[in-house]
């Protein structure tokens, strides 16, 4: 094999060590002595962060397209993605565990598959965060509709407040809520946590009034025939569905803000993971017990029309939609605080440029990365229609999920004495289910959504080329052993 071609695969598999990733949590990495993140976020609130970021993300609207798919089978395929998601997320518990540091699955493919990998699941989460957090956004002006008839019957024009490609043509209050979210981002971690959490009560709160609502006018004979579309749509609505558990991970991201990341991290993920498939399961039950299956399709703001057909009055429709319009908040705020301290970890490695790892001396947060991801967010929340997001969102997570669950083996073969908080209980075998679940629901993902992602990992491949390969702290150490880190880090 000629030189050239040795040095290369050398660049693409070489791995950052642990105890790198360990000492930049401490020092930020940036050669100037300013310290990182700060550590100001409990278990409590870390929790938080997990359910608020996930539940929101689907269960209020996910059901009006989920349910036609599968019928109100559409129970097992919240299971489905439960399996799932509990599978991955005893993976995330032991990678936060042994690496707690922001970056979430970048950083841990960077410490176990190599750089090329860490990049392209680093790409991938900006799909997870970023697109997730437009695909919610342009679902909060169909709610702020909702919402303002119930009370004032007042309704913004579809043109400047539906999805792209459903009526709409600019989401402006997609735009206006991804402003709001970066204006508290920027004042701090500790105090957007605060916020995130009370936010992630009220919305707990709001479901739990659901369920007690909906379930007086549960009839078993909506449950008939429990499977129409067969085991076929149960897989399909599953892969949907799966959108709605997307955000578990976001604990991962704030490995370098929370108090003993160790214990904390594994806590947190596990906690939030039991929240929210408890919510999931009793709300997709109530659900299509109280209204026919057929009735859901094209029905928009689905659970606040459910408790309206249930009771005969608006009230209940109402408090739900304001429900949904915090819930939506929350997870709006959760999403870019995550995809900031992706980025902030991979502008750290020097694999983007300075700006997105430069914190405010202040409040101790990237601010310029911030405000990047605002605005790239805001746009796709604009322009992009809503179905496309889902699809790319839900590929992007399954893809990160199942290079965590590999993480997770070649760690253990790898570093077998690094100190672990928290261990996968059936080991290899549960790692292994997980790739095995996540490829089963990427099968299961409609032809254009591989298309578009075979796309942007194209884009993707490109800047890595033409920028991070050249621009890589640890290709430049390699190279230039000599040079002092704050050279380096330059």
């Amino acid at each position: 094999m000629p030189p050239n071609d040795v040095r290369l695969r050398q660049q693409l598999l070489r791995r950052k060590p642990v105890s790198a990733f360990l000492a930049d949590s401490e020092n930020g990495g940036d050669g100037h002595g300013s310290g990182g993140l700060r550590r100001t976020v409990g278990t409590f609130q870390l929790t938080m962060i997990g359910v608020g970021a996930t539940i929101g993300t689907g269960i209020f609207f996910t059901l009006s397209t989920a349910v036609p798919e599968a019928g109100p089978a559409v129970i097992l395929s919240f299971v489905i993605g439960a399996i799932t998601a509990a599978l991955t997320a005893l993976c995330y518990a032991e990678l936060t565990s042994a690496v707690p540091v922001s970056g979430s699955s970048y950083s841990y493919a960077y410490a176990t598959l190599g750089e090329l990998a860490a990049w392209l699941v680093g790409c991938c989460l900006l799909l997870e965060y970023a697109v997730s957090g437009a695909a919610i956004a342009v679902s909060w002006g169909q709610y702020l509709n909702d919402l303002t008839q119930r009370l004032f019957g007042f309704t913004m024009p579809a043109a400047i407040s539906a999805p792209p490609g459903a009526g709409g043509y600019v989401n402006l209050p997609g735009v206006v809520l991804v402003v709001l979210c970066c204006l508290v981002l920027m004042r701090g971690s500790k105090e957007s946590a605060l916020v995130n959490t009370i936010m992630v009560l009220i919305k707990l709160g709001v479901l739990v009034l659901f369920v007690v609502i909906g379930v007086t006018g549960f009839h078993s004979g909506n449950l008939h025939p429990f499977a129409p579309l067969g085991f076929a749509g149960i897989s399909a609505a599953a892969s949907s569905v799966f959108f709605s558990f997307i955000g578990l991970d976001a604990v991962s991201t704030a490995g370098e803000e929370v108090k003993n990341p160790q214990k904390t991290l594994p806590r947190a993920v596990i906690g939030a993971l039991l929240v929210v498939t408890a919510f999931y399961c009793v709300v997709a039950f109530v659900g299509v017990g109280a209204q026919k299956w057929t009735l859901f399709n094209g029905q928009d703001a689905g659970l606040s029309a459910i408790l309206q057909r249930v009771t005969g009055q608006t009230w209940p429709g109402a408090i739900l939609s304001a429900g949904a319009v915090i819930s939506i908040v929350s997870v709006t705020l959760v999403v870019i605080y995550g995809q900031t301290r992706i980025l902030y970890s991979m502008g750290r490695d020097g694999m983007l440029p300075p700006v997105f790892r430069k914190l405010n001396p202040r409040s101790g947060v990237p601010v310029g990365n911030t405000l990047i991801v605002g605005a790239f967010i805001a746009v796709l929340a604009a322009f992009v229609p809503l179905d496309w997001l889902a699809n790319l969102t839900s590929m992007g997570t399954l893809v990160a999920f199942a290079v965590v669950s590999v993480g997770v083996i070649v760690l253990r073969v790898r570093e077998p004495l690094l100190k672990r908080g928290f261990k996968v209980p059936g080991y290899p075998v549960v790692p292994a289910l997980s790739v095995v679940f996540c490829g089963y629901l990427i099968w299961n993902l409609p032809a254009d959504t591989f298309v578009l992602f075979a796309c942007w990992v194209a884009l993707a491949l490109a800047v890595y080329f033409g920028y991070s390969r050249k621009h890589s702290r640890l290709g430049r150490q390699e190279a230039e052993p000599s040079l002092p880190e704050s050279v380096l880090a330059e």
